[in-house]
């Protein structure tokens, strides 16, 4: 098989093999139009008792969504290809988190944006000491999507799952299990064996024997005080004023230096999502906010300058507009959210 997505049975499990390594499992219309159609085909087939993901590559299990190609469409006039591409992977994301059988994802190496919404809502999320994961919309003139601004702040809280929405932080093994992103950790040494226990034993075997803890602590619970006190703000201007008034100023500085590259409409629209979907009751509805804001970025100048500028000419010298915080019009986002 060499399909961008391999989907087979081996024994009682649904196998999602993910297998575009050159563009590191970057999920395209064809991986979404795969996967969901595995799922559908599996939910009520009886020898299925649980699902596997995982990836072909050991450079990463996915590095996202192929905004790339979503760029290209808007460009040349095809719109309705963009909004396609994320009305169906938002389906997707949405039938792994109500998924009745277990879904196992195995995560070795990059993990970002798409990528994690192909493998957080799962009921296990095993990581390596490889992995590292982030939310990078920000650079990119768009906003944290694929359910992370619902499911982030309920596995860990509010400020913590916008600060890492608006930040772009690239999160360690412990960062991803401390902030509810991971469930479990494995070493990489152990990835086939651990696999195959899974395939050919039991998942609770497979935990069981090759289960471990990180090899350092999480960073990001060594600020979690900082970022509780200062990211949990219904509006970017309050998260602000309150980074301006914070005695830490190393947490701040190295704040303000995460965000450099960020495109201000972005994070003003972020902080707006993270509290519209704090009130949001099932990940469906967190999917349909996050869908409006979603099409409305991507018919933005933003956009397109953000992916040319990090994935295009990555130059990661990209032209925003408005250029500065004080100009965005928050009005604007609340709106689109019914939060006005």
């Amino acid at each position: 098989m060499s399909h961008v997505v391999n989907t087979f049975i081996q024994h009682s499990t649904g196998v999602v093999e993910l297998n575009r390594p050159k563009a590191l499992n970057s999920l395209n219309q064809e991986m979404i139009d795969i996967v969901r159609a595995a799922l559908d085909s599996w939910i009520d087939d009886d020898r299925v008792e649980q699902v596997l993901i995982y990836s072909t590559s050991d450079r990463g299990f996915c590095a996202g969504g192929d905004v790339r190609a979503v760029r290209e469409s808007v460009l040349a006039g095809d719109v309705a290809a963009g909004d396609r591409y994320f009305t169906e992977e938002f389906e997707m994301n949405d039938a792994l988190g109500n998924y009745p059988k277990p879904i196992i994802s195995v995560i070795n190496g990059v993990v970002m944006g798409g990528g994690l919404g192909i493998s957080m809502h799962g009921s296990h999320r095993v990581i390596t000491e490889k992995a590292f994961a982030s939310m990078p919309e920000m650079a990119i003139g768009y906003v944290p999507d694929v359910g992370f601004t619902y499911f982030g702040q309920r596995a860990s809280s509010l400020a913590i799952a916008t600060f890492l929405a608006v930040t772009g932080w690239r999160m360690s093994p412990a960062d991803m299990l401390w902030a509810g992103v991971a469930t479990h950790v494995i070493d990489s040494e152990n990835l086939e064996d651990f696999t195959a226990e899974i395939l050919n034993g039991t998942l609770a075997a497979a935990l069981e024997k090759f289960a471990t803890q990180p090899t350092s602590s999480s960073e990001l619970a060594g600020l979690a005080s900082q970022i509780e006190e200062t990211f949990g703000h219904s509006s970017w201007e309050l998260i602000d004023a309150s980074l301006r008034s914070h005695p830490d100023t190393s947490f701040v500085s190295k704040t303000r230096e995460l965000m450099f590259l960020a495109a201000p409409a972005s994070v003003v629209a972020t902080v707006e999502l993270m509290h519209s979907n704090s009130e949001a009751t099932t990940l469906r509805e967190g999917l349909d906010n996050e869908l409006v804001m979603s099409l409305y970025m991507i018919r933005q100048p933003d956009f397109a300058e953000g992916v040319r500028a990090v994935l295009v000419d990555k130059d990661r010298q990209a032209s925003f507009s408005p250029a500065t915080f004080e100009e965005v019009d928050e009005s604007r986002y609340a709106a689109l959210l019914r939060r006005s």
